[in-house]
């Protein structure tokens, strides 16, 4: 660099220059300190800086992906105040495309019994030095940040990161963008109103700002039921706000399909134990001792909660432990908030409660660790104005900690790629890679609205969409990562089938549970989508089955898109592991979920139980109950399954973290299914999920063939009224309740086919099918026999 050029410039401009010729100047403020180095067969990251032009503050280029077209749904656009401060963004950096490859090839090689890189994980330190942004650049990036007026609060270990606090002028002046609150849909979203700029000089190696917009990832549950048990016939009486599925048999008799339209199911641990093989596996010793889950969420439950649930239902002998916590970044100020910090005063959020009692359910030794970032303090105030959330914030902590990272994380949060600007999407994946290089293994619910997340508990359209094409296909921006293990949702089959005496026992054992085994499985669906439930009901197609339910329920009073969700991503290309099983989707996308559990069930029949502050668990249910479910259920049951396997791994002197367990999962499937060259095994059609426990016993997984996640989809009538795609239309409603009003609209079915003209099982989105499919992954696992397939591919 010729310093020469820096004459007559300000002091700071010259204190950049500087910095770039002599980095050591700054990095001992700017950057973390240098980790030990890693030996790694045969990767190499070292990298000379990328910063090398002078960094002059006139000269800018466009960042592109930084904006989110939320304006073009917007009713009405209002400038916020300069003087607004911006509290922990994140400012995303970019490392270099070899850097990332480099990673690419570590991962494979560390999933690969037969490579000498297998199993060997990094710390948040080593990953940063060898797979993050060179010092100096990140000495340079900062420096400019400081010469804006911007706070840099933290540069993170895995230095891909910068946590940072402006004002609304400052970021102006400093990326070129205005903060603008914009009203959608009859509620206020905060959004930068163009791409940002930066300058030319540091580009290379800046993505992007997290947290200039308000959309952040939702918890995935559904919302939870009150009932009372009844003694006598074992079910729960649901109260009479628990929402279920109208149905209608051919003949035109409003019906159900479910036998006990206000009762309901309530599966408790010993359910899911005898249903996923777990029984087994505890009975030889395996609970879960030794290993820690880390739920993450963003508001607290009462300790005693978990207490009153390992006692209830037997599982305090196991004698795991439970903590909350709030994970504090690796350095700076704290952008992690006890929500309780404001009144004192613990209280349970829905997420949080299910998660922490149906990951114990399963590993009832482990410890269960709920990290909690909160969103806004217990008064609803925001805790900062970084609102991509305290999901984001809690799992990058935990993943950037110095010390005990857990072993297992699991999130069940999420929203589509569609509501997702790049830079944001770039650092939840390259959070996840890092989580994966470290070791830990991560499992992401897939969402509870079908083919698209956004809509959990509502309704796929258009009307509160915030990006600039509205689609009813998407897929988790939280868990398109090809390094987590995506969860989706699954129902039994039996009451459909009306085989419920064959799988379930009338009155409670011991455990309180009724499950006799394996029950079979479909996807769950709550729509008139699902094809079982039309079956059952007498119709030849879904499309038959909804025009009829829509006759008599002509406002769409329980039109639904509830559903375990699915689909290909936009962002993510198929990692090769994902092509190894039979029918995999022919595409170049990441396709989720992996794998799936249950999660809810048509008609609102089936449930969980969980114990609460408000109606904690009696002895024999003589109190109010609450019964929830959802993907938000799937994910931490399937990271106490990641437990249970790691507990046995470590037992026969095997690493006890495994990294993303997705790699391995679709190797054991591919063994149990076949490929896409050999084509079928004999044990697809013997582990299909439909044979309940005949000749199932053996198998891993259960592959679920029956059903879909199609779901309901709708836009107005109106001719300013968004056009949806991806939805084939099967009939108008008069007068359809937005929560604005009552307006006409048009309502219909989710499909692969971006304008349908037709509708079937090849083009519903998406239809379960023999080997992999969107609607259900690789299917459900018995738990015993994954075990012991995992000891035997996880060679020392």
């Amino acid at each position: 660099m010729n310093l020469g050029n820096a004459v007559g410039r300000s002091p700071l401009v010259l204190a950049i220059a500087l910095g770039l010729t002599c980095p050591s100047l700054v990095l001992a403020t700017d950057a973390p300190a240098a980790a030990p180095s890693v030996q790694l067969a045969g990767i190499d990251t070292h990298e000379a800086p990328r910063v090398t032009a002078f960094v002059d503050f006139a000269k800018k280029s466009v960042v592109e992906g930084t904006h989110l077209d939320m304006a073009s749904a917007a009713s009405q656009a209002t400038p916020l105040n300069d003087s607004v401060k911006l509290a922990h963004l994140q400012l995303v950096l970019k490392p270099s495309a070899q850097r990332q490859a480099a990673l690419e090839t570590l991962s494979a090689q560390q999933h690969d019994p037969s490579s000498p890189n297998f199993h060997k994980w990094l710390t948040p330190a080593q990953f940063g030095t060898a797979f993050g942004v060179a010092d100096a650049d990140i000495a340079a990036v900062t420096s400019w940040m400081r010469a804006q007026g911007l706070t840099v609060n933290a540069v993170y270990p895995n230095k891909t990161q910068i946590d940072f606090t402006g004002t609304v002028a400052q970021i102006r002046a400093a990326f070129g963008t205005n903060e603008v609150a914009y009203t959608i849909g009859g509620k206020v979203h905060r959004s930068n109103d163009s791409n940002i700029s930066v300058p030319t000089a540091l580009k290379p190696v800046i993505a992007g700002v997290m947290g200039l917009n308000d959309n952040k990832p939702m918890p995935q549950h559904i919302a939870p039921r009150l009932a009372s048990f009844n003694a006598q016939s074992g079910m729960f009486q649901l109260a009479a706000n628990a929402a279920k599925a109208p149905a209608t048999s051919a003949s035109g008799v409003h019906t159900d399909a479910v036998q006990f339209p206000t009762a309901a199911r309530g599966l408790v641990p010993g359910d899911i134990s005898a249903m996923y093989g777990i029984d087994k596996l505890r009975a030889a010793g395996f609970t879960g001792k030794g290993v820690t889950i880390a739920v993450v969420d963003v508001a607290n439950m009462v300790d005693a909660d978990y207490a009153n649930f390992m006692q209830t239902f037997h599982l305090d002998k196991y004698n795991g432990s439970f903590t909350q916590i709030n994970p504090a970044p690796p350095s700076g100020p704290t952008n992690c908030l006890d929500p309780n910090t404001v009144d004192n005063q613990q209280y349970d959020f829905d997420e949080t409660l299910l998660d922490v009692e149906w990951s114990a359910a399963v590993a009832p030794a482990a410890h269960i660790v709920a990290a909690i970032c909160s969103d806004a303090d217990a008064k609803g105030n925001a805790t900062t104005t970084n609102f991509f959330g305290g999901a984001f914030i809690a799992s990058a902590n935990l993943v950037n900690a110095s010390a005990s990272r857990p072993d297992i994380i699991s999130v069940s949060y999420g929203y589509g790629e569609d509501a997702i600007d790049l830079a944001s999407k770039q650092a939840i994946d390259a959070m996840w890679a890092q989580a994966d290089a470290e070791g830990i293994s991560v499992f992401v619910s897939s969402g509870d609205s079908g083919s698209n997340p956004d809509f959990n508990g509502g309704l796929n359209s258009p009307t509160s969409y915030q990006g600039a094409r509205p689609s009813a296909v998407s897929a988790n921006a939280f868990g398109t990562s090809s390094h987590v293990t995506v969860v989706g949702g699954n129902d039994t089959a039996d009451v459909l089938d009306n085989t419920t005496s064959k799988y379930f026992r009338k009155m409670t054992d011991p455990t309180l549970g009724t499950a006799l085994g394996y029950v079979p499985e479909i996807p769950w669906n709550q729509s008139c989508g699902n094809e079982v439930a039309a079956k059952s009901m007498g119709f030849n197609s879904t499309v038959k089955f909804c025009q009829q339910q829509f006759k008599f329920d002509p406002n769409g009073v329980y039109a639904t898109s509830e559903a375990g969700s699915g689909g290909p991503s936009g962002v993510v290309r198929k990692p090769s592991w994902q092509k190894l099983v039979y029918n995999a989707q022919k595409d170049q996308s990441r396709d989720v979920p992996d794998v799936s559990l249950f999660a809810g069930a048509y008609g609102a029949h089936t449930w969980v139980v969980v114990c609460t502050a408000a109606y904690p668990c009696t002895s024999n249910f003589s109190g109010p109950v609450s019964l929830s479910g959802g993907t938000s259920l799937a994910a931490p049951m399937f990271a106490g399954i990641q437990a249970l396997v790691d507990q046995k791994l470590a037992g026969a002197g095997r690493s006890q973290m495994q990294g993303n367990a997705a790699p391995t999962l679709y190797a054991l499937a591919a063994k149990e299914y076949g490929s896409p060259t050999s084509g079928p095994t004999d044990a697809l059609k013997a582990c299909n999920a439909d044979n309940g426990n005949d000749g199932t016993q053996s198998c891993v997984f259960h592959n679920v063939t029956r059903g879909s996640i199609a779901t309901n989809c709708a836009q107005g009538l109106g001719d300013d009224d968004p056009i949806l795609s991806n939805c084939y239309f099967v009939a108008d409603l008069p007068q359809y309740n937005t929560g604005l009003g009552y307006f006409p609209i048009q309502i219909g079915l989710t499909s692969m086919d971006a304008n349908p003209q037709s509708y079937s099982s090849k083009t519903e989105a998406f239809a379960a099918r023999p080997g992999w499919s969107f609607a259900s992954g690789l299917g459900s696992v018995n738990a015993t026999n994954l075990a012991n397939a995992w000891l035997s591919y996880a060679k020392k």
